[in-house]
């Protein structure tokens, strides 16, 4: 990156996981933090409508894809290892259990990488009756009926996330980047160029580059550009990422029950979703995998997908599906008629492969315009290490043949295999009403 008196003033939008580590290690490099302005729409610790002001996420290595599990093992050890996470202790190595469904080819997959990388050593082989005896008997009752094989990682865990972020934030603002509050209403073109973002309240932040780490709200943001530049439908960044948004249910437990699950590791129930320990207040969270868009036309009558700004009012059909899947793997939860205690509709941006977008913008008026989005719902665990990479992308240093082409702007031709790939909706919203 630029240094000295000539160095570049860079707008970050949105305070998640890629602005955030962004704004960190961009921090760290340069002479003068404060040309580095993160915009969010809230005060810190950022906006709670992001997929990352959570109350966990989960953090492990475990990938069929040889690329995120060697990035898993290195977000681990930063987590570990950053003085201020560590000494918050948002990180919780509780290990987990996965299940694998009936003839899926994940588990060898996962386990010739972790043996390829001399991890294997962590992974323990169980049988069913011995998951459903493990952790004080919590799994007894689970319907073991889709799955043919279980593993333990005793690497793997879970951070308080919204926390976590609050830190990694916090050191950026002590380094000295200038946070700025307001909500991005539409990016400013001049002649030269992109100039910078313009917020609801009128007031508009002008950089020499661009940085958009606006997740789910990318192509809200984006439309208007896009249409002023009369960019192909096949161009514009929805066909990169898109909104996507799974519901999750949070239980709140009492003492005695608190006790018995936090026995319980991270479990994830192959591709149907994943239930995370309860948290110190005795939050207990449930996710299943039915993902969804919502659908809206712009102005020049395309269409995009937009989260909804309310995300505690889940639909009937997702509450039900909610319900079902909880009946399924923890039916004690429900007993006596009991429900979740509330409801959270989660919107991340997700792309077809589910690697992230971080590449500058391909249109020669756009140049100075970049992207840190496509979170798919499995990139918070990189919130100490992604933003060394946006950083590279930013200063135009290449992070290695793989990493380029996977986090590359992506033309109507290529495909591959997704690495997360339970989670690419099916449904719209609507179809739940």
């Amino acid at each position: 990156m630029a240094q000295g008196n000539n160095q570049e003033t860079i707008l970050i939008v949105g305070a998640g996981i890629f602005g955030v580590s962004t704004a960190y290690h961009l921090a760290q490099r340069v002479s003068d933090p404060s040309r580095i302005i993160l915009l969010d729409r809230a005060a810190p610790p950022s906006n709670t409508l992001a997929a990352s002001a959570d109350i966990n996420k989960i953090i492990r290595a475990d990938y069929s894809s040889s690329l995120y599990m060697e990035l898993g093992f290195e977000a681990i050890e930063a987590w570990k290892n950053i003085p201020a996470l560590r000494d918050a202790g948002v990180y919780h190595q509780s290990g987990w259990i996965a299940m694998d469904e009936k003839g899926s080819v994940v588990p060898r997959r996962i386990r010739e990488n972790f043996k390829a990388t001399n991890h294997d050593c962590v992974l323990v082989d169980m049988g069913e009756e011995e998951v459903r005896r493990a952790w004080g008997g919590v799994l007894q009752r689970t319907d073991c009926s889709p799955f043919g094989s279980y593993y333990f990682n005793q690497l793997a865990g879970w951070v308080d996330a919204g926390l976590a972020l609050q830190v990694l934030l916090q050191e950026a603002i002590k380094i000295g980047i200038r946070y700025e509050v307001g909500e991005a209403r539409r990016l400013v073109l001049g002649e030269g160029g992109l100039q910078g973002v313009e917020t609801m309240a009128g007031t508009v932040l002008r950089a020499d580059k661009v940085l958009l780490a606006t997740g789910a709200w990318t192509s809200k943001l984006m439309s208007e550009l896009e249409d002023a530049l009369n960019i192909a439908h096949a161009d514009r960044v929805e066909r990169q990422v898109s909104a996507a948004g799974v519901c999750v249910a949070h239980f709140q437990l009492s003492e005695e029950e608190k006790e018995t699950y936090s026995k319980l590791p991270v479990l994830v129930y192959g591709e149907q979703g994943e239930v995370i320990p309860p948290t110190a207040t005795g939050i207990l969270k449930f996710t299943s995998t039915t993902s969804f868009k919502n659908t809206v036309k712009t102005a020049c009558g395309h269409e995009i997908s937009v989260p909804v700004e309310d995300q505690l009012n889940a639909p009937r059909g997702l509450q039900e599906d909610s319900i079902d899947a909880v009946r399924a793997r923890l039916p004690p939860l429900l007993e006596n008629g009991r429900k979740p205690d509330y409801y959270r509709l989660c919107w991340d941006s997700i792309t077809a492969s589910q690697h992230p977008l971080i590449t500058r913008h391909p249109n020669p008026k756009l140049e100075n315009l970049y992207f840190g989005v496509g979170g798919s719902f499995h990139f918070y665990k990189f919130l100490p290490t992604v933003g060394k990479y946006v950083i590279n992308v930013l200063g135009g240093v290449s992070n290695g043949p793989v990493k380029d082409k996977a986090w590359s702007w992506k033309s109507a031709a290529e495909s591959e295999r997704g690495v997360h790939e339970s989670l690419v909706p099916k449904h719209e919203l609507k179809d739940f009403m």
